[in-house]
């Protein structure tokens, strides 16, 4: 399956259930990195808006750039009334936009989707003079919990690409030679949800790899994923737990 494709049948299960980032990564671009309300972002794999939220509700003007129709057309209905968005249909090596015209790319979660050489060369043509490119995710936490080891074995038995597709984002080393002399910074934040099992279970068909209704390993997961709740669960929820990586710099 096409990269951009993966989540089109995924889309309202991934806007109600996927997680936001953390408002300290946030205040970190501002305190260590300089940006300000005043600067223009462009979210690259912008998906349904989530990462657009964070910037949008801290003062900043948002083009989400998101080649996926039904992702980027949530985007729409979620925050298209909301003053400084704008969507727009483009890949992260076409994105449409003329030069020089942001001061901040980011990229949440899609960065492993690119191309690295070619994506670099677009960011570095839309991004003004001295402006910065961001790149974060949310990696779920496999260990540490028996919620979160036994979450990770049910995807290991019942996914369908899992093992192809999942966790593969850069190490320092890939994302220090991407960005070059213009490596900046990098920090990493706890982040959390605690879902009940209805979310849980919405939290899990959002993932590309999770068979849908009718796979013959659609009941046998969500049996699985019901066993695994009831026996982690506190007060009826559990902790889906990430860490919050950023890596921040200059693309000159």
């Amino acid at each position: 399956m096409k990269s951009t494709e993966r989540f089109s049948d995924r889309v309202a299960d991934y806007v109600r259930y996927r997680p936001g980032y953390p408002t300290a990564m946030l205040d970190w671009l501002r305190r260590e990195q300089g940006v300000t309300p005043a600067w223009k972002v462009a979210d690259v794999g912008a998906g349904t808006g989530i990462s657009c939220k964070l910037f949008l509700d801290a003062g900043h003007a948002v083009t989400a750039v998101e080649p996926n129709a039904a992702m980027r057309e949530a985007a729409l209905a979620w925050l298209g009334d909301r003053s400084g968005f704008n969507a727009i249909a483009g890949t992260s090596d076409a994105t449409t936009l003329p030069d020089a015209c942001v001061d901040l790319v980011t990229v949440a979660q899609a960065f492993h989707w690119f191309d690295p050489a070619s994506t670099r060369r677009e960011f570095a043509r839309i991004l003004r003079p001295g402006g910065l490119a961001a790149i974060f995710w949310n990696s779920r936490r496999l260990t540490g919990t028996p919620f979160l080891e036994g979450y990770e074995a049910l995807l290991q038995r019942h996914g369908t690409d899992y093992t192809s597709v999942a966790e593969r984002y850069a190490d320092d080393d890939r994302m220090r030679a991407w960005f070059g002399s213009g490596w900046r910074g990098t920090a990493r934040f706890e982040h959390k949800q605690l879902l009940d099992f209805d979310a849980l279970r919405g939290r899990l068909m959002s993932s590309s790899y999770a068979p849908k209704e009718g796979h013959p390993q659609h009941a046998p997961m969500i049996a699985a994923l019901r066993e695994l709740f009831e026996r982690c669960q506190r007060d009826g929820r559990v902790s889906f737990d990430y860490d919050t990586r950023i890596i921040v710099g200059t693309l000159d």
